[in-house]
């Protein structure tokens, strides 16, 4: 049983999710909006960050 700490979702999954291309995604991520991991050459969202960017969105 996976909890919701440790779900973790590709960079394909979140661009599914927000509907957004994978370079947005990435800009959230350098940005520091978006809270990522990288895991050897792949980056991946815990689900408790991709909860806080949505309630929070963007800075901007």
């Amino acid at each position: 049983m996976v909890t919701d700490d440790l779900k973790l979702y590709t960079i394909d999954e979140i661009t599914e999710i927000l509907k957004v291309t994978q370079r947005t995604v990435y800009n959230y991520i350098s940005s520091g909006d978006l809270k990522a991991i990288k895991i050897g050459k792949y980056w991946r969202v815990k689900h408790t960050d991709l909860e806080v960017f949505l309630a929070n969105g963007t800075r901007k």
